[in-house]
């Protein structure tokens, strides 16, 4: 196939892993941002191995391992008893694979600075609201009419709420999710927590409090720690009037050891309410226009899945312009790559959190007594780490990745 032109939709990191993957094929690519300025969105997130294998593929394992943390458990007891609940280890699986928390600024930087570092244009300041197909070429309207540009292909990385993804013919149902999250971003230096691990504490499912250490925002910065508690979105002006003194209170009754990490909230401008929705466009792909990262799918955040699904979209749309002989080919081949660990990691995550966030105490009773134990038979600590990798189907071979050699990448992040 020829190079095209490549209008990209969305300066975060699934448009900037894009922008590099196709810019390397020899595709000339534009990013175009509706902030002024590109910028990360959001608190902390966990690098699982598939992410992990795309930033490795990109030359970025070095930058990213000097900024992030690494993590070799997810652990979670309940907060009144005790009981450990949760304990997936990366290394019930061979191989030596582990997660890397970092601070969303730190893997926007690490790929903002590659795209700069090969000049790159990135166009700021525009909003698209749509597209049409002309002679084979996709144009681009801004959201007082304008051409922005008109392109061979239109990858759109700008995220969830995307209007060319809703404007298009594979607009995907949305299905708004109850609960959600308050994040915030604080110092952990010096304050006790365990370092390798993202730890939680629940009262049944209808409370989740979390603690992931995410390493540095920038070089020589402090280390931080994301601080997070899910609950329904539709009680957070509750919570809010109640005051923040009463909310903190609350936390700390539960779990006392986290009063160090309350005590730098201060007001609520601090904290973040996240709020997430189940939705998938089928196929990724319309008029000129290829969907990756939460433009084309999301789900509930509860097996951290999606930065790095955005980032394995941008590898697997790139592997398949490079082996195919039309677009029209290619962006079948991207929605066949993609499929299959899609719709799984997304059943998963629609199974696996009502666990975790809802309110039946029937489902958190299973989970404390029968899961907590069956948890620990092989091979089920096998089968959990696999999910949580990211790794319980193979999403590397379609999307022409190598995994990582672990001990190497081991071997740079010490």
């Amino acid at each position: 196939m020829k190079p095209l032109d490549i209008g990209i939709a969305g300066a975060g990191p699934a448009g900037l892993a894009a922008a590099l993957f196709l810019s390397r094929a020899g595709h000339r690519v534009e990013l175009i941002e509706r902030f002024d300025a590109p910028s990360p969105v959001g608190s902390g997130l966990l690098m699982q191995p598939t992410g992990l294998t795309v930033l490795d593929a990109l030359g970025l394992s070095p930058a990213i391992h000097a900024l992030g943390n690494r993590i070799e458990r997810l652990h979670g007891a309940d907060a009144r008893s005790g009981r450990t609940v949760l304990d997936v280890r990366y290394d019930a699986l061979a191989g030596g694979r582990y997660g890397l928390a970092v601070h969303r600024a730190a893997l926007f930087s690490t790929l903002h600075d590659a795209v700069a570092a090969a000049r790159l244009p990135i166009r700021t300041g525009i909003t698209l609201a749509k597209a049409e197909t002309r002679q084979s070429r996709t144009v681009l309207h801004d959201d007082v009419g304008e051409i922005v540009g008109d392109y061979d292909l239109v990858v759109d990385a700008s995220g969830a709420r995307s209007q060319l993804v809703a404007a298009s013919v594979v607009a995907p149902k949305v299905k708004e999710l109850p609960w959600g999250a308050f994040w915030a971003t604080l110092d952990c230096e010096g304050i006790a927590h365990d370092a390798r691990a993202l730890t939680q504490r629940y009262d049944a499912a209808k409370v989740m409090i979390g603690v992931l250490p995410v390493g540095r925002a920038q070089a020589g910065g402090a280390r931080k720690a994301a601080f997070f508690w899910s609950l329904k979105t539709a009680d957070a002006d509750t919570v809010k009037r109640e005051g923040l003194a009463r909310w903190k209170d609350r936390i700390a009754d539960y779990w006392p050891q986290t009063v160090p990490f309350l005590d730098q909230i201060a007001d609520w401008d601090q904290l973040t309410l996240a709020r997430y929705a189940h939705r998938t466009a089928l196929p990724p792909h319309a008029d000129g226009i290829a969907f990756i990262g939460d433009s084309a799918h999301s789900t509930s955040p509860q097996l951290g899945q999606g930065a790095n699904m955005a980032l394995l979209d941008a590898a697997a749309l790139a592997h398949a312009l490079s082996s195919a002989a039309t677009l029209e080919e290619a962006l079948a081949s991207y929605a066949d790559a993609r499929r299959s660990h899609v719709r799984l990691f997304q059943l998963l995550s629609y199974v696996f959190t009502p666990f975790y966030q809802s309110d039946s105490r029937s489902i958190a009773w299973l989970r404390d007594r029968l899961v907590a134990t069956v948890a620990k038979i092989p091979p089920a600590p096998q089968i959990l780490a696999a999910i949580v990798s990211g790794t319980l189907a193979d999403p590397f071979t379609r999307a022409g990745l190598q995994e990582c050699v672990w001990l190497d990448a081991a071997l740079r992040e010490a």
